[in-house]
């Protein structure tokens, strides 16, 4: 019979264990079937995943180291501020932190704002004592007397005024005004924008204190935006100070002007 009348099978193709086809040979060269999708492509997209949870644990710490901070901060105190002088409960204390003096030693605006607000609460009989609270770590820049100096000049009396010489920020003036002074309750006078941190640190330092915001209008509009953008990282380093519990620049001894006078003062 002649080759060309025999009908040859096709052997079956080979497959391994897997039931892929295995390698099989052409000439001298072994020849594997294509299986699956691409290792080199795999491995691309686990590398997307992995940059993609990068980010996202990035983004969670960044709340919880920037956010987090900031509102438990800013929330925290804007909860004891009141509209007005005419709605604050009565205080022992008027607490006012200093805002800078004019180049003539006299009170800034800001500062006098903040004084006439502490003025109005005595005459109105809210507050008993007021406590000015300030820079004077040079012999030529005396915040605390020239705040007395405004006071006194403006109907209260001298006796009716303590002054604290190291509150050389917010957190300094809140712990002195509670380690140092004694006080316990307080009315805090300052501008709108700064009040909620200044009400967060006192409270933090131990002091039962609410709030009036005056008014942060100002001359220098691009100043005043200045003000309200640096109470972000601001607030973040009140609430670092409030968690480490640092000390004041200056603690010193223990002062009895502000509770002498309130016992002196009681029926």
């Amino acid at each position: 019979m002649s080759e060309q009348g025999i009908s040859r099978a096709t052997p079956p193709e080979p497959v391994d264990g897997t039931g892929r086809p295995s390698a099989t040979s052409v000439g001298d060269q072994a020849v594997t079937p294509p299986a699956g999708r691409p290792a080199g492509r795999r491995r691309a997209r686990a590398g997307r995943g992995g940059r993609r949870r990068t980010l996202l644990v990035g983004a969670v710490a960044l709340v919880l180291v920037l956010v987090a901070p900031l509102a438990w901060v800013q929330v925290g105190g804007r909860l004891r501020v009141h509209p007005g002088v005419e709605d604050v409960p009565a205080r022992p204390v008027a607490l006012v932190l200093g805002a800078g003096l004019r180049p003539d030693g006299t009170p800034s605006t800001y500062l006098t704002r903040r004084l006439d607000a502490a003025r109005e609460l005595y005459e109105r009989g809210t507050v008993e004592v007021i406590l000015v609270s300030g820079d004077n770590s040079r012999e030529d820049y005396d915040e605390p007397t020239a705040m007395l100096d405004w006071l006194v000049a403006h109907g209260v009396p001298a006796e009716r005024v303590v002054r604290d010489f190291a509150g050389f920020d917010t957190h300094d003036t809140c712990v002195r005004a509670r380690q140092v002074f004694g006080v316990t309750d307080a009315v805090v006078l300052t501008q709108d924008y700064h009040l909620p941190r200044a009400l967060f640190s006192c409270a933090q330092a131990g002091i039962d204190a609410v709030g009036v915001g005056v008014s942060a209008q100002s001359v220098e509009p691009a100043k005043a935006v200045t003000y309200r953008v640096r109470e972000v990282p601001a607030s973040l380093k009140a609430a670092w100070d409030a968690l480490s519990g640092r000390e004041p620049v200056h603690l010193g001894a223990t002062e009895s002007a502000v509770t002498d006078l309130l016992e002196s003062l009681a029926p």
